[in-house]
């Protein structure tokens, strides 16, 4: 295998398992506050080692022409990696098992929120990522025009239902500091957990997927175009899916203001849930304060 196919392999698996960590992170109450900030910490050390994989990349940043699809992607990887030096930097300024000694490098109410808000806004910009680069990992199969419809339509669906899972867990209000706290399910069970996590990934992967599609076929050769409208019908069409499916189905328990005070009882035990990890941190600022 040559240098350049190892590369390409090499840089696969990274991405892989830095998909697989992030659906973890992403599963708080599956794998409690210990093995998150583990989980945390090597996601950074394999976002670091993606980088350095990538350093071509850095090196022609400013050469060349910009075509849609660079000028898309450049921006993208730029957002997704100062979200997670962010996320990893609020992270480790709250952390208690893996790296205590940072602890309170950063007020650690204003490094909750921000981590809260950037986790999603990471995972959000990952599914977008990854979305980028799958057609060109699908070029190499072999599959007819009948195939690949196929295959369209049922990642439209699957996107669609990811979406509803989006709006039904109230994300959008943690990217938009609606609230300062994840409301939580810690009885839902964990297979559950990861499969919707991954649903809601795959959405924003369909997002990116049609972007790249649109993004190419602005600049391809003419001979090589496709229909422009049928990336943009499969986004039209995930979203209607996820709007109807949240209008059928929505969150049994709606995902409101923190600051409300008339939330039924079981509302509020699920949310007081996600205070328990910070109780370890109340307890240092008050030896703190003795001191």
């Amino acid at each position: 295998m040559s240098k350049s196919k190892t590369n390409i392999v090499t840089k696969r698996i990274v991405d892989a398992v830095m998909t697989v960590l992030l659906l973890c992170l992403m599963a708080y109450q599956v794998t409690g506050e210990a093995l998150h900030e583990w989980i945390g910490i090597g996601m950074t050390v394999l976002v670091i080692v993606h980088q350095i994989l990538n350093r071509k990349w850095y090196g022609a940043l400013f050469k060349g022409k910009y075509n849609p699809y660079r000028i898309v992607t450049a921006i993208l990887n730029i957002l997704l990696i100062a979200s997670f030096a962010l996320t990893a930097f609020c992270g480790m300024s709250m952390s208690s098992h893996a790296v205590p000694f940072l602890y309170g490098i950063a007020p650690v109410s204003f490094a909750r929120q921000m981590h809260l808000s950037l986790s999603h806004w990471a995972f959000v910009l990952m599914g977008l990522h990854l979305g980028l680069h799958i057609p060109a990992i699908t070029a190499g199969l072999k599959l007819n025009d009948k195939a690949r419809t196929v295959l369209a339509c049922v990642f439209t669906c699957v996107g669609g239902v990811g979406l509803w899972m989006f709006l039904r867990s109230g994300i959008q209000n943690y990217l938009f500091f609606r609230v300062p706290f994840a409301f939580l399910d810690y009885e839902k069970p964990g297979a559950l957990v990861f499969l919707e996590n991954l649903l809601m990934l795959s959405f924003w992967g369909l997002i990116g997927t049609q972007a790249a599609l649109i993004c190419r076929n602005i600049t391809g050769k003419a001979g090589n175009k496709k229909d422009p409208l049928i990336p943009v019908v499969a986004i039209m069409a995930a979203v209607i899916i996820g709007v109807v499916l949240m209008l059928l189905f929505p969150s049994a328990e709606r995902q409101g203001s923190f600051a409300a005070t008339d939330r039924p009882a079981q509302q509020t035990d699920v949310s007081i849930m996600i205070l328990i990890p910070y109780q370890v941190h109340l307890k240092k600022a008050a030896k703190t304060i003795k001191q």
